[in-house]
């Protein structure tokens, strides 16, 4: 993996290691939604809430356009792919490694003592 696709995945996940941007992910994996919207589940003000948003912004997981004087958010659902991706490659090594593990036990079992 090249240092700025590695660079783009460590910020995802620093992204999605806070409870708060997770659950703004999960409400907008429903659909768009407004800034206020967003913010209403949370007991927090509005500027912190915008803060998470910036974040999630910044790591390209979100995306958000201002029509007057609303602010919409959306999901970009290519960083979460990019995530889903990297993840899957790991869990797909570790697999092939337990599966090499199996054979191997099945093929030399313990004599009895």
């Amino acid at each position: 993996m090249s240092p700025l696709a590695t660079g783009r995945l460590d910020g995802l996940f620093q992204a999605l290691a806070d409870p708060t941007r997770r659950a703004i992910v999960e409400r907008l994996s429903r659909g768009p939604a407004s800034v206020s919207d967003l913010a209403r589940p949370f007991d927090m003000s509005l500027p912190a809430v915008v803060q998470h948003l910036a974040v999630l912004e910044a790591a390209g997981v979100v995306a958000s356009e201002k029509v007057g004087r609303v602010r919409t958010c959306r999901i970009e659902p290519a960083a979460l792919s990019r995530a889903e991706q990297w993840i899957h490659a790991r869990r797909t090594a570790w697999e092939q490694r337990l599966d090499r593990l199996g054979d191997y036990l099945a093929a030399n079992p313990e004599e009895p003592s």
